[in-house]
């Protein structure tokens, strides 16, 4: 384990929601050809169409001519539509949040690419096989309702308290990647499987319940109607520009260290994709210096290549954010191999 402690960088995103995406898999029509289309998970969308997704696809269509077609959801959401359009592709770039990413490579959802600049992205931010890449880091965490809650918790077993029924929710595990990071972080702090599932049981009884979106809870806090959430640090510090009584928090088991993981944004080439290079050409250009200096100042994320440096202001209160964190790296792999399991214990202790 390690304690966080280097400057970060920032990111958020918004676009229309694209509709009627109609492309037959494997194939593109005349008058699609100058289009790509983006799958996401949740997090980069701005709610004022003034996120890291709205810059670096308009200025990507202006260099390129290609016209971003986005739609979004739970990371879990989009690999299953994905899957289930196998064999009619309707997306060209997928970008979900782990394990998601790695379930999406095991099910054969993604082909090989490496966009340029990957080199630069640190070894456990992307596959070894060159099916997905990090296009912006990101750490899990939680949120308190600054007016109501001043003082943010400290600990797992303060959320037990009376005092947050029906004021607590976190998004579905197995739905929404935040939602499953509750678990993996669970799991961790509390030592393993059985114990974490033990304390998630207690914690029903004020959980409002499940949640397919972990970006609609931020506005649930901001308002009062709930004082604790799950989320992530690049989504939530993003709102927190709109949102003024969002304050980011991340638990500790008992009197120990609050701790955290890397949670990227994590982006494929979609197997059979309808426009196979303009999916190509927007990797390269998320993956761009240009894109990636552009996060920190935009939004509340973290540039994924190490040789981009953030020293802007967004950067420097995100870095103070996670001072004395402890990140730990999960085990993906394992994750990835028993994500149903882990996901069928928490419905069994919750009654979900």
């Amino acid at each position: 384990m390690r304690t966080y402690a280097k400057p970060i960088a920032a990111v958020t995103g918004s676009l229309v929601l694209a509709a009627g995406l109609t492309a037959c898999g494997g194939s593109s029509a005349a008058s699609d050809e100058k289009t790509v289309t983006v799958y996401s998970a949740d997090g980069l969308k701005g709610e004022a169409g003034d996120g890291w997704y709205d810059k670096v696809f308009a200025d990507f269509e202006k260099k390129t001519g290609i016209k971003v077609k986005y739609v979004e959801g739970g990371s879990g959401e989009m690999v299953q539509r994905a899957l289930r359009e196998k064999s009619n592709t309707q997306a060209d770039v997928l970008v979900t949040l782990p394990p998601f990413i790695q379930q999406a490579g095991s099910k054969g959802l993604l082909q090989k690419y490496t966009p340029r600049g990957a080199e630069q992205v640190g070894g456990g931010d992307k596959a070894s096989d060159g099916s997905w890449t990090s296009v912006v880091n990101n750490y899990f965490g939680f949120i308190h309702n600054k007016k109501e809650l001043p003082a943010a918790p400290k600990s797992w077993e303060e959320l037990l308290d009376a005092k947050f029924k029906n004021k607590l929710q976190y998004s579905t595990p197995g739905v929404a990647g935040d939602g499953t990071a509750v678990l993996i972080k669970a799991v961790h702090d509390f030592g393993g499987r059985e114990p974490a599932m033990e304390y998630l049981k207690k914690l029903q009884a004020n959980n409002v319940g499940p949640s397919s979106s972990t970006s609609k809870l931020a506005p649930k806090v901001d308002k009062g109607e709930l004082l604790v959430a799950n989320g992530d640090v690049q989504m939530n510090f993003a709102q927190s520009r709109t949102m003024p009584n969002l304050g980011i928090w991340f638990p500790a088991k008992g009197d120990g260290k609050p701790t955290t993981f890397a949670l990227p944004y994590a982006a494929g080439l979609v197997d059979k994709a309808p426009h196979t290079e303009n999916g190509k050409k927007l990797l390269d250009f998320m993956l761009s210096e240009e894109a990636q200096r552009e996060a920190s100042a935009i939004g509340g994320g973290f540039p994924a290549r190490k040789d981009v440096k953030a020293t802007d202001a967004n950067a420097i209160a995100l870095a103070k954010l996670l001072e004395g964190v402890e990140v730990f790296e999960p085990d993906w792999a394992d994750i990835d191999k028993n994500l149903t399991t882990y996901v069928d214990a928490w419905k069994s202790a919750t009654g979900s």
